[in-house]
Parts: structure tokens; C-alpha cells; sequence
């Protein structure tokens, strides 16, 4: 219990204890319902519903008035938490030999650089962590008021958006609780958005493509059609 206690307690001093439920309900209702109409809304249509919804994330999030260092966009936290990254950095290259072993390794899907598509996957990621921790989790935080209920909570969250890539599913599941539990205890994104890019670029190179169909969710995994040119096809 004292791993989370000292965050929590922190946490709830920081963005005000006595927030009211019909808030909190109304802004996850919002947030949560929009996220998964963007997921499940064909393009063109789902450009405009994705900058509409992230505007919208973005004012709820400032007119809270929240702290960077609640938000963990400030820089506590970020060298004590750097293991999380040469962790996740260690699993991806043993993922990585274990999908040379099998013939699964291939190239990510089309010609973008790795160093360009590793550094925008960085900053997708890391939006992915602000909406699991600062948007959903703080709020869950305030309405169950149980730190292992609201992680479960959030991680579930997280998982459910994913639907129906299976392989998405397990793993952001697996992936939310462990960074939910992390950011209470150091309260950073940086080290969690870092060590999300290097596991999702491993798990897309390692993955066969027609598996976890380009790391796609919603209805773009339902109409994803696979490629047929020849730099998709796995190397060994």
C-alpha cells in the first residue's frame, strides 16, 4: 500500500479533493465518448472529429487548472524513472531476436525512416499516456477514491478503445495498468510516452502485419486491407 499512498495523497491535495462527482462523470462520459467516435467514424469525416475531440481534451484539461507536476509534464520524477525505459528497451530487443528466431521480423508498413516514424510515434504515444493518466485515471482517482480500483479502471479504459485488435487489446491492457501504477508512484509522462514507442515500434516490426493488421483499431482494423508490395514482406 505505501508504493501508491504518497502519490495518492499528493495527488488528491493537488487538484482539489472536493470536486464535484457530476463533473468528473461528465467530462469522462465526454472525453471517452468522443475518443470512440473518432475510432469508429470513417475518413474524411474522422480528421475533423479527431482535432474537434482533441481541442476539447486540451480546454477540459486547462480550464481544471492543474499543475504540471500533477500532470507529470514537469520534470520530477524524470531520473528516477528512466529504468522504465531501458526496461522496456530490453523487452523490445528480446522480442525483437525471439521474432528474427521465427521469421516474423519485417519492416514497418511503407517507406517512412525509422528514426522520422520513431520520433512522430513518440509524440503519439505520449498523447496516448496524457489521456490514460491525466484525462481518465485523475478523475477516476476522485470518484472511486480507491488507487487499485481506478488503475483497473483506467487500464480497461484503455483497453476497450482498442477493440477489435486482439493483440492491441492484451497488451494495452497489460501495458495501462503497469503505467497507471507508474505514473502514481513518479508522477512523469516522458519516461512512460518513451518506453510506449519503443514497445508499440516493437510489437508493430515483430508482429506480422496481417496479426495486429498495421496496429490498426476501430473500423480502420475492419477495413484494413493487407499490402502487397514487396518492402512489406517479412525479413528475415
Amino acid at each position: 500500500m505505501s508504493f501508491l499512498q504518497p502519490a495518492i495523497d499528493a495527488d488528491l491535495r493537488d487538484q482539489g479533493y472536493g470536486a464535484t462527482r457530476a463533473r468528473d462523470l461528465f467530462e469522462l462520459a465526454l472525453g471517452y465518448g468522443l475518443i470512440l467516435a473518432v475510432i469508429w467514424t470513417p475518413n474524411p469525416p474522422q480528421r475533423i472529429l479527431y482535432w474537434i475531440t482533441f481541442a476539447i481534451v486540451i480546454v477540459v484539461t486547462l480550464l481544471r487548472r492543474e499543475s504540471l507536476k500533477t500532470l507529470g509534464l514537469g520534470k520530477d520524477g524524470f531520473l528516477r524513472s528512466l529504468w522504465v525505459v531501458g526496461a522496456a528497451l530490453i523487452l523490445a530487443l528480446m522480442a525483437v531476436a525471439v521474432a528474427w528466431r521465427l521469421h516474423t521480423l519485417h519492416r514497418h508498413f511503407g517507406r517512412i525512416s525509422l528514426d522520422f516514424h520513431f520520433s512522430g510515434y513518440v509524440i503519439w504515444a505520449l498523447l496516448q499516456q496524457f489521456l490514460l493518466q491525466d484525462y481518465f485515471l485523475l478523475r477516476l482517482l476522485r470518484l472511486v477514491r480507491n488507487r487499485w480500483l481506478a488503475v483497473a479502471l483506467a487500464a480497461a479504459i484503455f483497453s476497450i478503445a482498442h477493440l477489435p485488435n486482439p493483440v492491441l487489446v492484451i497488451l494495452t491492457l497489460t501495458w495501462g495498468a503497469m503505467a497507471c501504477v507508474l505514473f502514481l508512484r513518479y508522477r512523469n509522462l516522458y519516461t512512460l510516452g518513451i518506453a510506449h514507442a519503443i514497445l508499440g515500434i516493437c510489437v508493430a516490426i515483430t508482429v506480422p502485419n496481417h496479426i495486429q493488421r498495421h496496429m490498426r483499431v476501430g473500423i480502420g482494423y475492419l477495413h484494413y486491407h493487407a499490402p502487397t508490395h514487396p518492402w512489406h514482406r517479412p525479413q528475415n
